[in-house]
């Protein structure tokens, strides 16, 4: 079994092929980027650099793993359109990987309770509970959009070592250690693992397949967990046109 992975979900840009051997999932090439250039002029051709490396016909893939979401809008859009393009151009089914279990995946056996978290502004982060119970993830609390306090009164009703991971960390560390998690053993995870990587994405989605966790590439929509930046300005200035209406209809009758 082999499996294309890609994930777009944030700043970094990540495609890999993720075969299964026996009972391994194991990652046969994986290209990553972190640089100052749009997902749209990086992932095809980081997708079709892997394939030249390692002369991969497309079509004897069997699925096409995508980190569906939350994250970066205009990421998943690419991601998401990407993932679906592929899957109609080769018939090929689509797996819906989570942003958030993809991320919990980079620390794949560790004891420790596994949230990450992305940064979602506002003083919100994006994140999700996790453990692992032997070699399968399990779902503490689904993937959600959160205040940060709120997300550390949940942690500590736990009572469990916390590892944190993602681009959520660097903007909330000082106050995770200093305030809203002091006292309690948590820890973060190292530099290399802390970000999107899609051969964290495709590992899973060979489980998620193997379950008959598919859809096909029309179905498939991304997870974007709360309205736009764009959308909710939009709704506020409507929502200011309607008030200023009905002001001045009061004041005439």
């Amino acid at each position: 079994m082999r499996i294309l992975a890609l994930d777009s979900s944030g700043l970094v840009a990540s495609v890999a092929i993720v075969a299964r051997e026996g009972k391994e999932a194991v990652t046969v090439a994986e290209y990553t980027i972190n640089y100052k250039k749009t997902h749209s002029q990086t992932l095809l051709p980081m997708l079709d650099e892997i394939v030249k490396m390692t002369e991969l016909d497309l079509n004897e893939i069997d699925g096409i793993a995508v980190a569906a979401g939350p994250g970066s809008f205009t990421g998943l859009r690419i991601g998401s359109a990407t993932a679906k393009g592929l899957g109609l151009a080769l018939g090929k089914p689509l797996i819906h990987v989570p942003t958030l279990e993809g991320l919990a995946c980079n620390l794949w056996g560790t004891d420790r309770v596994i949230c990450p978290i992305l940064d979602a502004r506002r003083g919100q982060v994006y994140a999700g509970i996790y453990e692992f119970d032997g070699d399968d993830l399990k779902i503490i609390e689904e993937q959600m959009a959160i205040d940060i306090g709120e997300l550390g009164e949940r942690l500590k009703s736990l009572g469990r070592p916390v590892i944190f991971l993602g681009d959520g960390v660097p903007v909330h560390r000082d106050a995770l250690t200093e305030s809203i998690m002091a006292g309690y053993d948590i820890a973060f995870a190292p530099a290399n693992m802390n970000r999107q990587r899609a051969a964290s994405v495709g590992s899973l989605a060979i489980r998620y397949y193997q379950a008959g966790r598919i859809e096909t590439a029309a179905r498939h929509k991304p997870d974007y967990l709360r309205v736009s930046q764009a959308e909710r300005e939009r709704a506020e200035k409507e929502s200011a046109v309607k008030k200023r209406a009905a002001y001045r209809k009061d004041n005439l009758q």
